[in-house]
């Protein structure tokens, strides 16, 4: 990655720089609106915890209320400037998928909210794979990240994304 931008090293210095950016400010546009909401409105961040019974007493309620706003504008603000976007991903992937199990069940939902439940559902799996994705394409490569993928190739050697500029000097 480069320290100006903090795209991935395949991702050629202007061709897809302002695009990888921009979806990574549309992934995370869920979690930081969820979470500024959440902080004008305590109260009702309270009453979305109480609704699901993740917690039954108050003062647990109050810190699962603070840790989802912390986690979900903390790790998009990881995710968005590129310090540890990696561990920002995963926490929002991770953080994704248990809300998807909890708040859209569709298999236990009546029969009237069953389509519009296993839509949610699915929508929130896939902003899941999204989190990984960001999250492979982000990890270091001394780390075995995507430039040990397919022989050291990154991500361009598996037909994604251009390994290099045209004419750009091999790395």
């Amino acid at each position: 990655m480069t320290a100006i931008s903090n795209a991935p090293a395949w991702a050629p210095a202007t061709r897809y720089r302002p695009l990888w950016w921009l979806g990574l400010l549309l992934l995370s546009a869920p979690y930081l609106q969820g979470g500024l909401v959440k902080l004008a409105d305590f109260d009702s961040a309270l009453a979305e915890i109480r609704h699901f019974g993740l917690a039954s007493s108050d003062p647990w309620v109050t810190v699962m209320a603070a840790g989802t706003i912390a986690l979900e504008l903390g790790a998009s603000l990881l995710v968005l400037s590129g310090r540890a976007r990696s561990l920002g991903a995963l926490a929002l992937g991770l953080f994704t998928l248990l809300a998807t199990f909890i708040a859209n069940r569709y298999w236990a939902a009546p029969p009237e909210a069953r389509f519009a439940q296993a839509n949610s559902f699915y929508e929130h799996l896939a902003l899941t794979g999204g989190w990984l994705l960001v999250a492979l394409a982000s990890w270091p490569a001394r780390d075995g990240g995507m430039e040990g993928v397919r022989g050291g190739k990154g991500v361009g050697g598996n037909g994604m994304a251009p390994e290099r500029e045209p004419g750009a000097p091999q790395r």
